[in-house]
């Protein structure tokens, strides 16, 4: 294995692969933990909250497991389960925003108007940083839903994952050329809002610290519960590293700071194992990915 990232280099990967199709569930198991998180940080960035990020992840675990035989060898193992979790997350609409879409307009309304400072005090004595750091992290997640489904997959595969566009083009079944040309765009429109309204990541007023009771009311925070702060955060390129064909678009990149990687959540780990081990693992049939 690869002592760098503990994950199976590209020649063990192969050898894991044809293993996996005959049967071997410990080979199928190192293959699927090795694109967990890639495929849960995917899914968190493109649906918004922890609960929608972990039940699209088993989804598409189950995608990658039953359509492995389909595999052909003829791209990067990761750029195939990027193309299969693209393809289930544009089509998702069990998630939360699917009933509740958001909007920029929605956004700057409720920055400029909200009654911050008109509810007591909820933060149920834990500590004022720590929730000001879940906020904003939620937050700036959350924003993403106010782009259109295609254009947040292609600001998170552009801006998290950086591949080249050629490989970018491939997994969204867009030209190279109009992979940059929306990623640019779509950036832009981005860094313009939170430079405008956000104090934390840009010129705004406003500021975390300030909208946590607001927050806790209108229930986008619960002290109790603190998804993101509890987080393991890891390094991207324990989930995936594109090394030889990395792309900088544009000079935009320290405005997205926000988008941190995390490990996968024990959720999905024990979905993982409970499926290996039981009798549904005899599903596993060459299909065609849809």
């Amino acid at each position: 294995m690869n002592n760098t990232t503990n994950k199976p280099t590209n020649e063990e990967l192969s050898i894991l692969i044809d293993k996996a199709t005959e049967g071997d569930k410990d080979a199928l198991k190192t293959i699927i933990m090795s694109v967990k998180d890639l495929i849960f940080n995917l899914s968190l960035r493109t649906l918004g909250t922890f609960p929608d990020a972990e039940d699209a992840s088993q989804d598409i675990i189950l995608k990658v497991i039953t359509h492995l035989s389909s595999f052909k060898k003829e791209s990067a193992f990761s750029t195939w389960v990027f193309s299969i979790a693209i393809n289930h997350l544009k089509d998702y609409k069990k998630h939360m925003f699917a009933k509740y879409p958001l909007s920029f307009e929605f956004y700057k309304e409720d920055i400029l108007n909200a009654p911050v400072n008109d509810v007591p005090d909820l933060t149920q004595n834990v500590e004022k940083d720590i929730l000001s750091e879940e906020l904003k992290l939620s937050c700036t997640n959350v924003m993403l839903q106010c782009l259109d489904t295609e254009s947040r997959c292609i600001f998170i595969l552009g801006t998290m994952f950086k591949p080249d566009s050629r490989i970018a083009g491939d997994i969204l079944g867009i030209t190279p050329e109009a992979y940059r040309q929306r990623l640019s765009r779509i950036r832009k429109k981005m860094a313009d809002f939170l430079e405008a309204y956000c104090g934390e990541y840009g010129t705004g007023k406003c500021k975390c610290r300030n909208r946590l009771n607001y927050a806790i009311q209108s229930h986008r925070l619960n002290p109790v519960s603190l998804e993101y702060t509890g987080a393991v955060e890891i390094p991207m390129e324990t989930i995936l590293n594109f090394k030889a064909a990395m792309e900088e678009i544009d000079d935009l990149s320290l405005r997205f700071s926000f988008c941190k990687a995390y490990q996968s959540t024990d959720k999905i780990k024990k979905f993982i194992e409970d499926f290996l081990n039981s009798e549904q693992i005899s599903i596993i049939k060459g299909e065609d990915v849809q």
